[in-house]
């Protein structure tokens, strides 16, 4: 059993408490929050808070086994922000993962912390140089967005573009005790891109609080959301949660509307858009081309009790990424009972089971999508029990007790090696 006096440094560029929503953002503060909760003792490494308390729950912050640190992230001139441009992730964050990883290393000499846990090249400090012995370090490498997509060209240049941001985040995963990829279906990806021998990879999903999820939303907030956008009890909601960037396929989704508009067959129907981004003004002119602004709305970002109501309000959750990590806004719904329509990319097939949790389509396919749509609408009937499937899948394989009972036995792994390594020096 892991020792209840454990203590473990945690490493991010961002958390969702101190830097807004986002995948990765979301999962660390979890993350942190049911380590603490079984009386692990937790330090921060992250950079000082742009926004904190919007969205989420803020006790965790407070708890007295949390030790919070910050690195300053320096931005380079015509970077951008939030680490999503190709200039910025060459340069600010390998700055940053380089001072952060350092300071990590520093409390595992010093004693002050057991192990460290570090999200994609925010620990790159701690392995670089090379280390003069055995680092206990778990290392998640998040969605490998840096090494490619689903479109070949795209692929290409991202290949070329990352290639600093690719180096650095091999270079964690090699001196890494474990890395972690949190679905299934992306461990050849996790090997090929990492190009790490298959037994350093263990499968550790992420996850969702279930309970969480029922006290920020339930079918009563639902209706409520519907009554206050005035849509009809009747009419299907479709909705999509997450960043506005081309590559989460909102463009692809807009064109199966459009075809799906033009179907005399299908009901009423109204598209939910939760999330904001550089690229909503793009989405929204396609949104007003295709004549699709009077069945859409375009929310942008807002609270979680919100977010977790249009949960409730929705139909369908239509995630149409054209690549993608894990997907917590897709557990998310599936912790709401509701029936998914995704794509084959990344994690999502570990999740959506087709014809019993959703549907699956392949990527960048529009027409496809359309079809699926249309389906769905046609088996109103199944939807309650495809819904109940999901949350069933999520109760017995993605929620937070779960995942946080194989996270503290991998700990502990790790560390009896570390043990075993030190003593046979």
């Amino acid at each position: 059993m892991i020792r209840s006096s454990l203590r473990v440094a945690l490493v991010t560029r961002a958390s969702a408490t101190l830097h807004g929503p986002g995948g990765l953002e979301r999962h660390v503060d979890d993350l942190a929050r049911h380590l603490l909760k079984r009386e692990v003792a937790v330090t921060l490494i992250t950079r000082p808070a742009s926004r904190a308390g919007v969205g989420t729950e803020t006790d965790w912050l407070r708890d007295e086994r949390l030790t919070l640190r910050t690195i300053r992230y320096r931005t380079f001139p015509f970077a951008g922000r939030r680490g999503t441009t190709v200039l910025e992730r060459n340069t600010a964050y390998l700055c940053f993962g380089f001072r952060a990883g350092r300071q990590a290393a520093q409390l595992l000499n010093d004693g002050q912390v057991d192990l460290v846990h570090g999200h994609g090249a925010s620990v790159l400090g701690a392995v670089f140089p090379a280390p003069a012995s055995s680092v206990p370090l778990v290392f998640t490498p998040h969605g490998l967005e840096e090494f490619g997509g689903t479109d070949p060209r795209r692929a290409r240049l991202k290949r070329i573009a990352y290639r600093p941001l690719q180096v650095a985040v091999r270079r964690c995963a090699r001196y890494a005790s474990r890395i972690l990829a949190t679905d299934r279906a992306l461990v050849s990806s996790t090997i090929t891109h990492l190009r790490v021998p298959e037994s350093s990879v263990c499968v550790i999903p992420n996850a969702v609080d279930v309970r969480r999820c029922d006290a920020l939303a339930g079918p009563a907030e639902g209706a409520e959301t519907r009554a206050a956008r005035a849509i009809p009890s009747d009419d299907a909601v479709f909705l999509s949660v997450g960043r506005l960037e081309r590559n989460k396929g909102f463009d692809v989704l807009a064109s199966a509307l459009a075809q799906l508009r033009r179907s005399p067959e299908v009901s009423r129907w109204r598209w939910v858009i939760v999330g904001d981004g550089h690229y909503r003004s793009t989405l929204e002119r396609l949104v007003r081309k295709l004549g699709l602004h009077d069945r859409t709305l375009v929310i942008g970002s807002t609270t979680d009790r919100e977010l977790h109501a249009w949960y409730e309000a929705a139909t369908l959750f239509v995630h149409p990424t054209l690549y993608e990590g894990s997907s917590i806004a897709t557990l998310e719904a599936m912790a709401h009972r509701r029936p998914v329509v995704a794509t084959r990319a990344g994690g999502l097939p570990d999740k959506v089971v087709p014809g019993v949790t959703g549907w699956l389509v392949s990527p960048g396919d529009s027409v496809g999508l359309a079809a699926v749509l249309a389906e769905a609408l046609g088996l109103q009937h199944r939807l309650a029990g495809m819904g109940a499937a999901g949350r069933a899948l999520v109760e017995r394989c993605f929620s937070w007790p779960i995942v946080t009972d194989r996270l503290l036995a991998l700990y502990d792994d790790v560390l009896a090696e570390h043990v075993s390594w030190r003593a046979s020096r």
